[in-house]
């Protein structure tokens, strides 16, 4: 089982991450979790992280950008969540192809048709078996990164695209979860932290998950 966590910077996504592995692990009889992040997670794919947020590679265009995501995600996808699904593994990602289509289509005009191509061949034609979109604001999201302040030293590359950028990235998320509502449960990401564990666990125990399986 494939469970993914998409949204903007700073909706919660790996905080809920943390939660719902140490829920899982508890619950589920034998279950063995496995928990990676996009882009990254392998070797060959946290060098294309560090190159992807490094504001020093500003000049990186959108086709570029593109690229490189969906490179990082083949590798993740063949390295560690394949043999992971195959070992039965629940397999927790945060940001998965959702995520491509979200901010290289909505958020820098990518062609879409194009996008789906290529997230089938990064992808192996894996596609989560649920996916929690944790819906905040770009406003919500640029105030929680404030209030970070000296924890946070800088803007990484994609934070400096501007509002405007993570408004078209919103909407691109919300038209996913429109398109794709047997998969994709939106979820107000500004509910107190536990609220929203509890929703996602309450969900996930809808679908057979949780109750000792």
């Amino acid at each position: 089982m494939l469970v993914t966590f998409e949204g903007l910077d700073f909706c919660g996504k790996t905080t809920q991450v943390q939660i719902l592995e140490s829920w899982l692990s508890a619950s589920v009889s034998g279950a063995k979790v496995t928990v990676v992040r996009e882009p990254g997670g392998t070797r060959i794919s946290e060098l294309i992280r560090d190159l992807l947020l490094d504001p020093y590679h500003a000049e990186i265009d959108a086709v570029a950008e593109l690229f490189l995501f969906s490179a990082a995600r083949s590798q993740l996808v063949r390295q560690n969540i394949l043999p992971a699904l195959k070992r039965g593994d629940i397999v927790i990602c945060d940001r998965f192809a959702d995520s491509t289509v979200a901010y290289q289509g909505y958020g820098r005009g990518i062609d879409l048709d194009t996008i789906d191509k290529i997230n089938t061949l990064a992808t192996a034609g894996v596609v989560p078996d649920t996916t929690f979109l944790l819906d905040i604001s770009p406003e919500e999201s640029y105030r929680r990164r404030g209030s970070y302040g000296a924890m946070v030293k800088s803007d990484d590359r994609m934070e400096q695209s501007g509002i405007a950028f993570y408004a078209r990235v919103r909407e691109g998320y919300l038209a996913i979860a429109r398109a794709y509502p047997e998969r994709v449960f939106l979820i107000d990401g500004t509910k107190p932290v536990d609220v929203i564990a509890g929703e996602i666990q309450t969900i996930l125990k809808q679908r057979g998950v949780g109750k000792n399986i």
